[in-house]
């Protein structure tokens, strides 16, 4: 028989699920719209403006939709694995969390609706939105710790628990994803609360720029591997699993999170390389901490391809590649997933080329760098979340994904791809060609480079629609998910193969991996920060809508 899901735990995880698909269908229609603007296709109404749908979509498919669905993800994992059920206090502060994030999203959509926050996602100085956009902000940092204070205290009363044991691979993994995100959002809550809130409200006149956008992107970046570490989290752990196989080594999975804690925080002025008021000492010193973040994820990449290879060689396969023909490429669970890992290999490459001082100059603000975040987020992150849906659904409602929903499963994951194909490597081949992000549609004086560039923009608009086609299946098979028929579906967690080397205790020894994340923060970030504050570029707010 299998293990049932608490059905108190299931409600949080699926509060949070359907929270996050709605996220997903409001921000998808803002980004379809907003396509078919910059391709020329349609004309807005005059009360919506072409920058208050990319704000939204922006806001809604970034920071909400990912948000919700990692921290209900992440709690179904550590209320499987650590007891089989949460704690009355930490399925509490999961509550209280979700409450306040969604008080804090609320506000700010209609805010942002309202034509008062227009913005865009990147919401630092000088640009000014509503002081009612900066609290819902905060509302939605606040309600994110307290759900992360939830998982560290059902991990920490396990191991009071549970002394000398090692800890389940995927509660592990959960605890140092949350702990990224607490660090990481320090530096924009200081941002949101201290800077934005009394500048916004006019209790200040001015607000230093260079420290607005410094704190901005000490969030910024780390926000990637927010959004990368669940979806790792699925493929090292659930995907061997779903395909019949084992973890390839327990002690690498532990030691690549911890590098992605160590390696991703002091990174983020590789987004500031084209910005003054900044030496190019620090700059380089955080290029070279960012290309250390390519190691665990090379790391990743060997354990997955060595968990496939092990899988299809104890099925029998004799060629080269012959375990690739062994896959389980008709199982959704799989499919999208490995879809997401796939495409994660230009995106990864991109993100080299992003952060390259020299090469960073040629598509700085450009095309290219939305091209590449659909790849990551958009692609790898997002198809990976849809393979979770397909089992995660069914597991804590106690139901079973039929035949017809798989192949719909199926059906949308190719749908994705190929809208993903037209729309980011439109952006990525027009990018190159110097086409500027964030502008809505202008010939500029139909001057001869734009004029080249609207093929690319329709393109764009085209892929943009197949996306929604898929964004409007994935809404339905979520619906379908929770109407599907009742029985039992096993909550997917791999076993480590035997032939796996122990795994060290010092990777469990969390004051030693946190002293040594604190250290490169500070040694990253002091120095630039005092400069900051003792040369200050102050500038009034503009609204520019």
């Amino acid at each position: 028989m299998k293990q049932l899901f608490d059905r108190n735990d299931g409600k949080l995880v699926i509060a949070h699920i359907l929270f996050a698909f709605a996220a997903l269908l409001i921000g998808g229609i803002a980004g379809m719209l907003q396509g078919m603007v910059r391709g020329g296709m349609v004309t807005l109404p005059a009360n919506i403006g072409y920058y208050e749908l990319l704000t939204a979509h922006g806001v809604l498919m970034a920071l909400i939709f990912t948000t919700y669905f990692i921290i209900g993800f992440l709690y179904s994992g550590v209320s499987h694995t650590l007891g089989g059920r949460l704690l009355p206090a930490a399925r509490k502060l999961g509550w209280i969390g979700y409450l306040t994030m969604s008080v804090g999203t609320v506000i700010g959509v209609i805010v942002i609706l309202l034509g008062k926050a227009t913005v865009l996602y990147t919401f630092y100085a000088p640009m000014k939105a509503s002081p009612w956009f900066y609290i819902a902000l905060a509302l939605v940092v606040i309600g994110s710790w307290l759900s992360g204070f939830g998982i560290f205290y059902q991990y920490r009363k396990w191991r009071k628990n549970n002394s000398g044991k090692l800890s389940p691979l995927f509660a592990f993994m959960s605890v140092v994803t949350m702990l990224l995100w607490q660090i990481a959002t320090i530096g924009v809550a200081i941002e949101v609360v201290v800077q934005l809130i009394p500048w916004s409200f006019g209790w200040v006149d001015t607000v230093n720029v260079v420290l607005s956008r410094t704190l901005f992107w000490y969030f910024g970046h780390p926000l990637v591997y927010f959004w990368l570490l669940p979806a790792y989290i699925c493929w090292y752990v659930v995907i061997p699993k779903i395909i019949g196989g084992k973890i390839f080594s327990d002690s690498l999975a532990r030691l690549s999170f911890l590098l992605f804690l160590l390696f991703s925080i002091p990174v983020g002025f590789h987004h500031q390389l084209m910005e003054p008021g900044i030496s190019s000492f620090w700059k380089y010193l955080q290029v070279v901490l960012t290309f250390m973040v390519i190691v665990p994820s090379l790391m990743t990449a060997f354990s997955m391809f060595a968990t496939f290879e092990m899988h299809g060689r104890a099925k029998g396969a004799r060629s080269l590649f012959g375990w690739f023909r062994m896959l389980p490429w008709k199982d959704v669970r799989f499919f999208a997933p490995f879809m997401g890992m796939l495409i994660f290999i230009p995106a990864g490459a991109g993100g080299i080329i992003n952060a390259s001082n020299q090469m960073n100059a040629v598509v700085h603000n450009t095309l290219w760098v939305t091209g590449h975040f659909h790849l990551t987020v958009a692609t790898s992150v997002a198809l990976t979340f849809f393979g979770i849906a397909y089992w995660l659904i069914p597991a804590v409602t106690g139901r079973v994904l039929t035949p017809k929903m798989n192949r719909l499963g199926i059906i949308q994951t190719i749908i994705w791809c190929v809208g993903m194909f037209f729309m980011s490597g439109s952006m990525h081949t027009v990018g190159l060609l110097g086409d500027p992000r964030r502008t809505a549609y202008t010939t500029y004086d139909d001057h001869p480079d734009a004029v080249l560039w609207m093929p690319y923009h329709v393109a764009m608009a085209i892929g943009g629609m197949i996306l929604f086609v898929g964004v409007l299946l994935i809404v339905y098979n979520v619906i379908a998910l929770m109407r599907a028929p009742k029985g039992e579906t096993e909550y997917p967690i791999g076993e480590v193969s035997e032939a796996s080397e122990p795994t060290p205790r010092y990777l469990e020894r969390w004051g030693i991996w946190l002293g040594i994340a604190v250290a490169l923060i500070l040694f990253a970030y002091t120095i630039p920060l005092i400069d900051m504050l003792n040369n200050t570029v102050n500038s009034p707010g503009y609204v520019t809508w």
